[in-house]
């Protein structure tokens, strides 16, 4: 799978994925009743926003939540895991690591929320936990994708001036 993430159109591919579910979660904004749950850290919030919702939003928040909120971190993942797995050398592994733990704990994030948004359980107090690490693992993430690329532009000068 490493060797599979470091491919060069692979990582664009995943970037160019991430991009468009990203833009998915604007045009859907509305049809959620405008606020997403993932960007709620508190269980008794994010009950008070279901409530508030219409059968049609609770409906259309499931599905954003199951289809584009599930593709968005294993998109994101694999591209902010691709980067340092590519560009890092023998520490790619240890560095794609945030990435695989960002994947992990957004897709968990989405469990619960789809879990809660069907009726089927409450785990919704997890979330005062899922989500602030979700946002700090995602920064990380990108943050080491981001050194990445600067190792890969510094990479394409120096092939230049060879």
């Amino acid at each position: 799978m490493t060797t599979l993430l470091k491919r060069t159109p692979v990582i664009w591919g995943l970037f160019v994925a991430a991009i468009l579910i990203w833009l998915g979660f604007g045009i859907f904004a509305e049809a959620v009743g405008g606020t997403f749950l993932d960007t709620i850290a508190n269980g008794e919030r994010s009950r008070t926003l279901i409530a508030g919702l219409s059968e049609v939003q609770r409906s259309a928040h499931f599905r954003v939540t199951i289809f584009l909120d599930t593709a968005f971190p294993i998109a994101y993942g694999g591209f902010f895991a691709g980067m340092p797995l590519r560009f890092f050398g023998k520490y790619g592994r240890i560095a794609a690591l945030p990435a695989l733990a960002t994947a992990i704990v957004d897709l968990t994030e989405n469990t619960v929320q789809a879990l809660a948004l069907s009726g089927a359980a409450d785990a919704l107090d997890a979330k005062a936990w899922l989500t602030p690490l979700k946002f700090d693992l995602f920064f990380l993430a990108a943050a080491i994708a981001l050194i990445a690329l600067v190792i890969a532009v510094v990479n394409i000068f120096r092939k230049r001036q060879a």
